[in-house]
């Protein structure tokens, strides 16, 4: 009774440490039994019963064998004669359980049975890992880091340890064994080597969780996220909106002071956060993503779902950002392919006219534009009808044909002047930069190398400031 009450005890810690079920372990053993007794006593076919009295621990074995006339495999049949000795009502077709001590177990099959109850542990071990653990995918659990090498860390999770890839940790981010870290579950993989976890800090579903988890109207569900994009370590942008009239998406995600802003930013090595408002109006929504930088115009393209931004000229790094990171986290965040210029660079390729300008600050300058241009107008054509008249006076010819300046090149030269000598900013000469997911790329090419200096962020980013 000593050992049987020790075996209920083990149960009890699998139990508890492991979360393997007392039934669990008690139907491995009950297959265990089986199997070593078939394999010492019998053939594969024999039929064999095992019970175990879940409060006790008692086994008890049985054979079974069927009551025939003529007897073909002794293992699964039994004679009518043998069988009345056990029990004169038996009869041809009958059931017979022969019980069998457990004592008739040997050494050897003793040793066969604790193997196969091993592997049937190891087997329910991790079944019960990957059920737990399937449904915390794309979900946040704090682990604490249990080793670091250059290529990868482990992160104890509780019963198991978790891998952390080296291109899933944040760029610069320094782990040190003990520490507790907040990781996202990426993969969870049930294969025949057991249950593998694998965690990230990378992607942009832990920003997602976290602002689950800081800000309580997202949690409640009265604001919610529409969708994130992030480059780890660096930026991250998400977008967001509400139902509720009353309640300002942006505001609850910053918080008083910036406080639950500022906890993500932390948790994240101190990765920034553009906190932005989700807009069913593509146009509106293209131009609130854009953020830190102000746009003039969004033109839309549903038919391969694209867009073409203006923006100020002393604005225009800042909206495609360094090496095109605003652009491209825009992009998507948005879903939408963005195609970014300046205003005057729009103007003078003839892709946005002035009567299109609607920005308040841009009036004053569409005025001065289009008053300059008519006066440029008015000279050129009197400089043109003198020289006409000069030609035609000393000319011999009857007909004398006169192709003068275009208006356009006229209108095009006064534009120029007059955004060159406007309080905005010089004109810059910019490529045509189409930003897609898959792009990223193209941003570290030496054409974009004039987007590379650093921009001043802090007037944007106010709600990190511990004022």
């Amino acid at each position: 009774m000593a050992g049987n009450k020790k075996f209920i005890e083990a149960l009890e810690i699998l139990e508890n440490e492991r979360g393997i079920k007392k039934e669990i372990v008690l139907d491995a053993l009950k297959e265990a039994l089986e199997k070593s007794y078939k394999k010492n006593y019998l053939s594969p076919d024999s039929i064999v019963r095992v019970d175990i009295d879940p409060k006790t621990a008692k086994i008890s074995l049985h054979e079974i064998k069927t009551v025939v006339e003529e007897v073909e495999d002794e293992d699964i049949e039994l004679s009518l004669e043998e069988a009345q000795e056990i029990n004169p009502n038996y009869k041809i077709g009958d059931v017979v359980e022969n019980a069998v001590s457990p004592d008739i177990f040997g050494r050897l099959a003793a040793v066969q049975t604790k193997q196969i109850l091993r592997q049937k542990i190891r087997e329910a071990e991790k079944e019960s890992l990957y059920n737990e653990f399937i449904d915390k995918k794309d979900e946040i659990i704090t682990g604490i880091v249990d080793r670091v090498e250059d290529r990868f860390a482990i992160v104890n999770i509780g019963k198991t340890g978790a891998f952390l890839a080296a291109n899933q940790q944040i760029p610069g981010e320094k782990l040190v064994e003990g520490q507790h870290l907040k990781v996202y579950v990426s993969e969870v993989d049930h294969g025949t080597k057991g249950t593998h976890i694998v965690v990230s800090r990378t992607e942009p579903g832990l920003v997602k969780r976290l602002f689950e988890m800081e800000v309580p109207e997202i949690y409640e569900g009265i604001v919610e996220i529409f969708s994130v994009s992030r480059e780890a370590g660096e930026r991250s942008k998400i977008a967001v909106y509400t139902k509720a009239d009353d309640i300002d998406p942006i505001g609850s995600c910053v918080g008083p002071k910036g406080t639950r802003v500022k906890n993500i930013v932390e948790e994240l090595h101190g990765e920034m956060i553009d906190i932005v408002e989700y807009s069913k109006d593509a146009a509106t929504f293209i131009s609130n993503a854009l953020a830190p930088s102000n746009v003039i115009n969004v033109s839309i393209n549903e038919e391969d779902k694209s867009a073409f931004v203006v923006v100020p000229d002393n604005q225009l790094s800042l909206a495609i950002g360094k090496r095109g990171q605003n652009a491209r986290l825009a992009a998507r965040l948005t879903g939408w392919k963005i195609d970014i210029k300046s205003l005057s660079d729009a103007i003078s390729e003839g892709l946005y006219s002035l009567e299109e300008v609607k920005h308040e600050e841009y009036k004053d300058i569409e005025e001065e534009m289009l008053a300059e241009t008519t006066a440029e107008e008015v000279e050129a054509k009197e400089e043109v009808a003198e020289a006409v008249e000069e030609i035609v006076e000393e000319s011999d010819l009857n007909e004398v044909v006169i192709e003068a300046m275009p208006n356009q090149d006229i209108v095009e030269e006064a534009v120029e002047e007059i955004i060159e000598e406007a309080p905005a900013a010089p004109v810059q000469e910019t490529k045509k930069t189409v930003v897609e997911e898959d792009d990223e790329e193209d941003y570290y090419d030496d054409d974009y190398s004039k987007y590379d200096e650093e921009i001043d962020y802090d007037e944007f980013d106010k709600y990190y400031d511990e004022d």
